[in-house]
């Protein structure tokens, strides 16, 4: 089942590689937000590494803000990383499988809206943090349980099941590593509007990221659904709100 579910969320992580980043707004500020927290402390230079790097964003984002550091790439879709310049350093890797064995401890493993396609987020964090060399940081920034409230309650309302993907929680993430580890912590809730709900949907989409544990609804049962969607203001516009918690650790 974890197997058929990974083959899935690569599978369409591959096939909106060439255009991910057109649509990615929402991965690009909470990327570049990301990058801007780490510059605030003192991380010291060596492996740096972005897991599930996709197109690259964080990547990108940490090295223009330290330019004397280069930012190691993985992912496990090879479209994703075919996206990236042969000046990068990159690497073909499924964090299901764990982190690869490299020559050196990292410094810093960073990753922004990643962890939660993984089979095990809250194990894959645990084993991230003990991987990390001394005075390691991971820097990480991950929807979480407490996004989606509207489509919730549509679903609610239509009586069909919300197909979003389920989402770890806050608690569940911070209780795997050290609380005195934790140096930062906040969770932002980012709110989308737009004219109708299908413009706040299909970026999901269009970036690969419409993979659901859960079955899929019919046609008849999305219309159903959307009717029910709640209006935002007067101008009947509808919205759609993420929480994304922010984390900073050291070991």
């Amino acid at each position: 089942m974890q197997k058929t579910w990974s083959s899935l969320v690569k599978k369409n992580f591959d096939a909106a590689a060439l255009n991910y980043n057109e649509s990615a707004l929402m991965q690009r500020n909470t990327a570049l937000k990301l990058a801007k927290i780490c510059s605030q402390h003192p991380i010291h230079n060596g492996l740096w590494v972005d897991l599930g790097s996709g197109t690259g964003l964080l990547a990108k984002s940490l090295e223009v803000l330290h330019p004397n550091q280069n930012v190691l790439r993985l992912d496990n879709s090879k479209q994703m990383i075919d996206q990236h310049s042969d000046k990068n350093p990159k690497q073909l890797w499924d964090l299901n499988n764990g982190l690869p064995k490299w020559p050196r401890k990292p410094s810093l493993l960073a990753s922004s809206f990643a962890l939660h396609w993984l089979d095990n987020p809250q194990e894959q964090l645990r084993e991230w943090f003990f991987s990390l060399s001394t005075d390691g940081w991971i820097a990480l920034a991950i929807p979480i349980k407490g996004s989606f409230p509207e489509w919730y309650q549509a679903a609610e309302k239509a009586n069909l099941t919300c197909t979003a993907l389920d989402l770890p929680s806050h608690d569940s993430l911070t209780r795997v590593v050290p609380n005195q580890s934790i140096v930062y912590d906040k969770i932002e809730i980012i709110e989308q509007t737009a004219n109708k709900v299908t413009s706040l949907l299909k970026p999901m989409i269009k970036v690969g990221a419409q993979s659901s544990q859960k079955g899929q609804l019919s046609i008849s049962d999305w219309r159903h659904l959307l009717s029910y969607w709640p209006i935002y203001n007067k101008d009947k516009d509808v919205r759609l709100s993420w929480s994304i918690q922010f984390l900073l650790i050291k070991r």
